[in-house]
């Protein structure tokens, strides 16, 4: 039977970036994070890690970078309006965007989503001939399809084995009374979150999630009626 509380979470979360800066207790963090974990992984390699930042002074350095993948984000999308909006709500979400940025330095909490796959791809390059046989094993001209598909698709197992955990995570703190926003905004400048952050070079970043009790009210949130995004059976 569909637990119907779970669809109404779902229709309400929408994305909230007005937070107020009162703390967020280490052990809900911990149960967002345990949320996360509980999505499926590629492989079942679980190689996802979080990094929660609450440290006041390490935010402060997040906040200077977010204020300039902000100004980037803000001018390049001046005069663009999203589709299934409105100029007035384009108006509003800038706003929210602008109110993020000059607040962020008060954000009670911060996660990074990242995914560390080297494990896996060592063995992989170690049995790199079972990999050549494999790929003889479908013939000539699909072996170099698969050749030439290979990086997107361990890009996709990667984000795959990420997302999942990230909307988890984000159900728990809607389902917590806590509001949210997923951006991937930090990868334009990911090498430096990474270097604020000590995260290492070979693990991946995949969203970063600022988190607190909110100023604003839940949804409900505005999408395409399912039919105009179905296309069965082909496209």
């Amino acid at each position: 039977m569909i637990d119907p509380p779970i669809l109404d979470t779902m229709s309400t979360m929408r994305a909230m970036r007005r937070l107020n800066p009162d703390p967020v207790p280490d052990e809900i963090l911990t149960e967002l994070v345990r949320a996360a974990t509980w999505a499926p992984s590629g492989g079942n390699t679980q190689g996802y890690h979080f990094v929660v930042v609450t440290d006041r002074a390490r935010i402060a350095e997040l906040a200077q970078l977010w204020s300039a993948v902000h100004d980037f984000y803000a001018a390049s999308m001046a005069h663009v309006t999203p589709p299934l909006t409105t100029a007035e709500k384009h108006a509003r979400n800038v706003a929210a965007l602008k109110f993020q940025c000059d607040h962020f330095h008060e954000t009670p909490a911060v996660i990074l989503a990242c995914y560390d796959s080297g494990a896996l791809v060592d063995q992989v390059r170690a049995h790199f001939a079972d990999t050549l046989t494999a790929a003889r094993s479908v013939g000539p001209r699909r072996a170099l399809r698969v050749v030439r598909n290979v990086r997107r698709a361990l890009e996709m197992t990667e984000a795959a084995s990420v997302y999942p955990g990230v909307e988890n995570l984000l159900l728990a703190a809607r389902a917590r009374g806590l509001a949210a926003a997923m951006t991937t905004w930090h990868l334009m400048l990911e090498q430096e979150f990474k270097a604020v952050l000590g995260i290492p070079r070979r693990v991946k970043t995949f969203a970063i999630i600022p988190i607190g009790w909110p100023r604003g009210r839940f949804g409900p949130v505005t999408r395409y009626d399912p039919e105009t995004v179905i296309h069965r059976d082909r496209w």
